[in-house]
């Protein structure tokens, strides 16, 4: 007859939570985590802004706000992360790259290629509407505009790769977009070509604003959050700004769910 022994009831807690450790499929990720949003070092930007996500599963649901940035122009913005990457945000030292194309006074001007080894690959694309995967990193017609904003969508598919390292404090939120000169458009100027488009300004791609997503550690859903997989996208001029970057309803979500399996079979 088949029954559980007693030797596997009386497991020490310690031993158990091996064994549970050690069983069964990994757990789906469930959580939220922030990110305030300062200016990365060197390149000339006086703005700040906050990201918000919450994950279920494979589902990512998030918000997004700035102030203080270049006025009239789109602002690409995403979550990056890499395997061998520091995943944080750069730092001046980081600052050393060789001078790009039409580049002139390159240590004025802190790059996206210069910010890779710190903050990594895109991952997500948080654009306003469409398509939110890496290809979409440069879709200028589908990231906010303004220099203040803020948005948020629901429903975003991502890997379990990327979930887990959203709530392991691995990812960071970059939003990108410099006015070197001041003249109030995205131009090549000093600065020349894009690293990563030749046929875009580098003032459009450069990062402007960075923070590293913390898990939170609430374990329940706040009243107010963006629903996952509802599908959905708002932009705003601004005007509730305050509210947002005081915290938009993803503040909490729950928790991680683990369960597993173990048999024995012994003869009655």
């Amino acid at each position: 007859m088949n029954r559980i022994t007693r030797a596997a009831i009386t497991v020490p807690v310690v031993g158990l939570t091996a064994l549970l450790a050690s069983a069964g499929p990994a757990a789906a990720a469930e959580g939220s985590a922030q990110a305030d949003l300062t200016p990365v070092p060197v390149n000339p930007v006086n703005a700040s802004g906050r990201g918000e996500v919450e994950i279920s599963g494979t589902t990512l649901s998030f918000s997004l706000a700035a102030q203080g940035l270049l006025a009239g122009a789109p602002h690409a913005a995403h979550i990056h992360f890499g395997e061998s990457a520091r995943n944080e945000c750069p730092t001046a030292s980081d600052n050393n790259a060789a001078p790009l194309p039409g580049e002139s006074d390159p240590h004025e001007h802190f790059t996206t290629t210069e910010g890779a080894p710190a903050y990594g690959e895109i991952v997500v694309s948080l654009t306003t509407t469409g398509d939110t995967s890496p290809s979409s990193g440069l879709a200028v017609d589908r990231f906010p505009v303004g220099d203040h904003f803020e948005y948020s969508r629901g429903d975003v598919q991502v890997s379990e790769e990327v979930a887990q390292a959203i709530l392991s404090g691995k990812a960071v939120v970059v939003i990108h977009g410099v006015d070197y000169d001041g003249d109030g458009t995205y131009s090549a100027g000093d600065r020349g070509v894009s690293d990563l488009d030749p046929s875009l300004p580098g003032e459009a791609t450069d990062p402007a604003l960075c923070g590293v997503l913390n898990a939170s550690q609430v374990s329940t859903q706040p009243v107010g959050a963006v629903a996952a997989g509802d599908g959905s996208s708002s932009a705003d001029g601004g005007s509730a700004l305050p509210y947002v970057l005081g915290g938009l309803g993803l503040t909490a979500a729950g928790g991680a769910a683990f369960a597993a399996r173990r048999s024995s079979r012994a003869t009655a």
